[in-house]
């Protein structure tokens, strides 16, 4: 081990070694020299065959060289010291390496590089509004949640060549414009009412027109944290109030959901924010039933919405659309969009 962790940290220092030798070229042919050993110590470990014991001797008697003449007694803790240092290091590195090779594949396949947070992954900063999973408690825990993540990016490789077809897919959703137009590509379109991502998302599709060059499948999902609580505040009842309304009038869904993203109240605050901040869950409920009225529903028909919302075949759509975008698309972020036999993580950009 000696040999493998003196090839690491020569290789981490041949950044500065490299300058240095320009100036003091002594300094670069020693250290060439030290590093060829090195790696061609390291070489046959890989090849399983022994090191040249001469070249651990010299890492530990160049070490050990001041100290053995003042305190030979400390020479063997300290010889032993080194190898278990050794060890450490040569462990760091190989799981410094694996997660970097593992993040790599997860930004690959989930597109982020934390499957557990994705919203942590700096290398995709628009992953949207994430699906987190509940922290490891403890190292067992993490222990094993490290080793479950490589499955999940193993299971999901192949979704990586997988072409996705709207129609493959049991969504409970809402039709842009109530009814599919004839040689228009069907396109599925999850939000969060609640998520700032997908408003951003929505208002681009919406300026470029989007909506009309598609058959566009709107599939309203509210976003849970790992405990079961809703990742925005009112997002559950805005769902509910959603999928129940687009029973009676889909077009009047629709407009729930354009007024949430696209509205300002006199003050000038977004109505989004009102629903995730301030609104109670009564409040945003009573809300709701005014813009129906407001797009001109009767109070026969907002009040059979009202009794629909709670019903059990609404929580199942909820939990239907849930286990297909966690289970079958793998999804991590939300916007989701599947379009064009892809799958789109992320804010929609027009191109």
């Amino acid at each position: 081990m000696v040999c493998i962790a003196a090839f690491i940290i020569l290789a981490v220092i041949g950044v500065f070694v490299a300058g240095i030798s320009i100036f003091k070229p002594k300094i670069g042919k020693a250290y060439l020299k030290a590093l060829k050993k090195a790696w061609g110590c390291l070489w046959k470990k890989v090849r399983l065959q022994k090191c040249e014991t001469g070249f651990k001797d010299d890492v530990k008697n160049s070490l050990l060289s001041k100290i053995i003449i003042k305190h030979p007694k400390m020479v063997k803790p300290l010889s032993i010291l080194i190898e278990v240092v050794s060890v450490i290091i040569v462990a760091v590195t190989t799981w410094a390496i694996l997660t970097a090779v593992k993040s790599l594949l997860a930004l690959w396949v989930l597109g982020s590089c934390n499957v557990t947070k994705p919203s942590e992954c700096s290398l995709n900063p628009e992953i949207g509004c994430s699906i987190d999973e509940a922290e490891p408690a403890n190292i067992f825990e993490a222990t094993g949640r490290w080793f479950t993540e490589w499955g999940e990016i193993f299971e999901a490789i192949p979704d990586k060549f997988k072409t996705y077809n709207a129609g493959d897919y049991d969504f409970s959703y809402i039709e842009m414009g109530g009814r599919p137009t004839d040689g228009l590509s069907t396109v599925v379109d999850i939000f969060d009412p609640g998520c700032s991502a997908c408003m951003a998302s929505y208002r681009n599709q919406k300026e470029a027109g989007f909506f009309d060059n598609y058959n566009v499948r709107l599939v309203p999902f509210a976003i849970q944290n790992p405990d079961g609580s809703y990742r925005f505040k009112n997002s559950e009842i805005v769902v509910r109030y959603m999928l129940a309304t687009r029973l009676v009038e889909s077009d009047a869904a629709l407009y729930l959901l354009d007024n949430i993203f696209t509205k300002v109240n006199a003050d000038q605050i977004p109505y989004q924010s009102r629903f995730n901040e301030d609104y109670s869950a009564e409040e945003a409920a009573n809300k709701l039933k005014s813009w129906l009225k407001e797009y001109g529903l009767s109070d026969e028909e907002v009040g059979e919405i009202e009794n629909s919302v709670k019903l059990d075949s609404i929580t199942q759509e909820m939990n239907q659309n849930k286990y297909i975008i966690e289970n079958q698309l793998n999804a991590k972020g939300i916007p989701t969009i599947l379009i064009d036999g892809k799958k789109h993580t992320g804010v929609w950009h027009a191109e």
